[in-house]
């Protein structure tokens, strides 16, 4: 179902001549060759910022709008970049919520999830914020309530929350794991926390939140991560040969 946002944003890119024909999207100009989604996002994303005829309220709802639907990760960066730009701050209330409902939806999300990854929660200048923006102010609702959006929110926020720092997002770890719909997403955070290059976590409070998750007993790198966790390693990339060591260790235990 197309919300009005996106419809706005599809009327807003007719008037400058990218309109779409059937399955394809053309420049009205040059019909014969079509666009990508992509090229779209690099062309106009941050446009929509620059537009005087709207104010800024409009233009971050004009640029989620254009999100849903163009589903590229480069308008995310343009609404970033119009935050952290000299214009910037965006309305904080509007721009995280816009993330939120996003990361709610039933529907893909991949774009939202790597825009978190690799620009708010790889910059330390931001990801404190963004992290509790997204789940960190309202872990403890979502514990109560367990609705189907909020889950779905907090398992793909926790799955891409490597780069948080341990502090920031030790709480939420800790609470998810009342909620055995978000301990395989846990395990996914986890995991990323000790390979991501910026991974952050503390080998033995992640050691006994791993302990405490109900996971299949046949989880790929799961005896793997104990062992690195157990043995005081927090990071892949400061200490490599031990990942190496864990997984030919737990190889040749199930042979």
């Amino acid at each position: 179902m197309e919300t009005q946002a996106m419809e706005d944003a599809r009327r807003w890119l007719a008037e400058r001549g990218v309109v779409e024909v059937g399955a394809r999207w053309v420049d009205a100009e040059a019909p014969e060759r079509p666009l990508t989604a992509n090229e779209i996002a690099h062309s106009w994303a941050g446009e929509v910022f620059t537009d005087e005829d709207m104010d800024t309220v409009e233009q971050v709802r004009m640029a989620f709008g254009m999100l849903d639907l163009l589903d590229e990760y480069w308008v995310t960066c343009e609404i970033r970049f119009a935050d952290r730009g000299s214009e910037g701050p965006l309305p904080a209330e509007m721009l995280w919520d816009g993330y939120r409902r996003r990361l709610e939806a039933d529907r893909d999300a991949e774009p939202v999830t790597y825009s978190l990854w690799v620009d708010w929660f790889e910059d330390h200048d931001t990801a404190a914020t963004a992290f509790a923006e997204v789940l960190g102010n309202d872990i403890d609702h979502v514990v109560a309530q367990g609705s189907d959006d909020l889950l779905r929110r907090a398992g793909r926020v926790l799955a891409c929350s490597g780069p948080v720092p341990w502090l920031v997002k030790q709480k939420a770890y800790v609470a998810a794991v009342q909620l055995l719909d978000l301990h395989m997403p846990l395990f996914k955070g986890l995991l990323a926390c000790y390979h991501d290059v910026y991974g952050d976590l503390e080998p033995t409070a992640a050691l006994a939140i791993l302990a405490r998750l109900q996971l299949p007993a046949d989880t790929r790198d799961l005896p793997a991560l104990r062992s690195v966790l157990a043995a005081g390693h927090g990071n892949h990339y400061r200490s490599p040969q031990a990942w190496d060591d864990a997984v030919a260790t737990s190889t040749g235990s199930a042979d």
